[in-house]
């Protein structure tokens, strides 16, 4: 861009102290910088505008691709769900009375999931009571004065 190196700089500085003068070279000097961080505000807002752009045009467009493999999806699910529908009311008919009141098969009828019991308890009194205290599992409850009355160091008489 624009190669200034210091002795440039220099040079500039001393046109300017003797065309300026002293009196009014802090002022304008100062208002150089001001206008020179203005500019670089204004550059910056401006990549970081035009990054933004670039950024929501990506994401439109991987938007769009996510929308268009939805798509695919939903329309490969209904094109399998219409093939398993056909399949299973060729079946269906080839079924006799006597084997649906056999299964007792009713279409409008989902399955319920049950969830399994769990005892805890059990599980926990499973494990040996030898592993329990070296793994440090308590046993049984204490009440806090209890516990205090444990950790407390002992006093010497």
């Amino acid at each position: 861009m624009l190669d200034i190196g210091f002795s440039k700089l220099f040079i500039i500085g001393g046109i300017a102290l003797v065309v300026i003068g002293p009196e009014r070279l802090p002022k304008v000097a100062r208002m150089v910088g001001t206008m020179l961080g203005r500019a670089q505000r204004y550059v910056a807002d401006v990549k970081s505008e035009v990054s933004r752009s670039i950024e929501l045009e990506e994401l439109n467009k991987a938007r769009q691709a996510f929308e268009s493999a939805a798509h695919d999806v939903q329309r490969g699910a209904q094109e399998l769900h219409q093939d398993v529908d056909q399949a299973l009311s060729s079946m269906g008919q080839s079924l006799s009375a006597e084997d649906e009141a056999q299964w007792n098969l009713d279409p409008h009828v989902t399955p319920v999931y049950v969830r399994a019991k769990k005892n805890w308890r059990v599980k926990r009194g499973a494990i040996p009571t030898w592993y329990k205290h070296k793994a440090g599992v308590r046993t049984h409850v204490q009440s806090g004065a209890a516990r205090v009355a444990r950790f407390r160091p002992h006093r010497s008489a």
